[in-house]
């Protein structure tokens, strides 16, 4: 097994079919391993600063030393949302969602608040597995945990989609962050996205779209084109992470025995395989 670095991902946005503007917003920094999707709300002008500023937040956390705390991140987000409105920036009531991921080398963690999620996929021989990594803090979810309504009620109830906390809410001096965290396999990836694509798409759905999909690229594109044409009535935001963790090729350990003696890799294997050819037979002869 070898580790890639940096990972390899596909990421997209998307207004929708019933929405002008977007208020969802996502950051890709594969160079610090993190990946953002935020789900901002508020209203036009101000759902799109609420979301933009959990990315920036995010960002300037990426550029510190090590180490990253998705928490403390998320904290942060959380009290800057809160003070740009107090100083006029965005507008009172603003908020996003957050969910993220952060990849340390065989392992990663997830954090969330609201109801954007991560999903980890896993292929298999019979098709593929898709795990829900994340629990919304939504008002269905409570009723659901309570056992007042099933889990098929959930996905159509009429109250689906009011949250229990976002970032910028008022009424909390701290959000509650929840996180999870993992060990990648070969070849599985996560998806983060907001509600725009969970609300079109069942997880029934969103596996069956995956398990045809050879990339992280042609996913993404089957994953939003279904969500769009599903109805697309809110912004939708979709990444896809694939895990670091992949097979070594039998060659690759083949190259790393061969010196480097030119600029080409096929004359100095041929060298090499013929200097370890002429001392077999020196040694051979020695012997008889």
């Amino acid at each position: 097994m070898t580790l890639l670095h940096p990972l390899e991902y596909s990421a997209a946005t998307h207004p929708g079919l019933k929405r002008e503007n977007n208020e969802d917003c996502f950051l890709s920094a594969p160079d610090a391993d993190l990946w953002v999707v935020a789900d901002g709300m508020g209203g036009h002008e101000a759902g799109e600063v609420a979301s933009a500023i959990v990315r920036e937040t995010f960002e300037n956390f990426a550029k510190k030393a090590l180490p990253f705390s998705l928490t403390d991140a998320i904290q942060k987000s959380h009290q800057t949302i809160l003070s740009s409105a107090e100083k006029g920036i965005g507008a009172h009531g603003m908020g996003s969602t957050v969910v993220a991921l952060l990849s340390q080398k065989k392992n990663y963690q997830v954090a969330w608040v609201g109801d954007s999620r991560a999903y980890l996929w896993t292929p298999g021989e019979s098709g593929g597995e898709l795990t829900r990594l994340t629990t919304d803090h939504s008002y269905v979810q409570m009723l659901y945990v309570s056992g007042a309504i099933t889990a098929e009620e959930v996905e159509t109830h009429p109250d689906k989609n009011i949250i229990t906390q976002c970032l910028g809410m008022q009424e909390l001096a701290q959000v509650k962050v929840d996180l999870t965290q993992g060990q990648w396999q070969e070849n599985q990836w996560i998806l983060l996205c907001s509600d725009g694509l969970s609300d079109e798409l069942s997880d029934t759905s969103i596996a069956q779209i995956l398990e045809h999909c050879p990339n992280t690229l042609t996913a993404v594109d089957q994953l939003l084109h279904e969500a769009l044409t599903s109805g697309g009535n809110d912004n939708i935001t979709l990444q896809i992470i694939r895990s670091p963790v992949v097979k070594e090729q039998i060659i690759n350990k083949f190259w790393q025995w061969i010196p480097t003696l030119t600029n080409s890799r096929k004359k100095d294997a041929v060298i090499f395989i013929g200097a370890i050819t002429a001392l077999l037979i020196v040694l051979i002869n020695t012997l008889k």
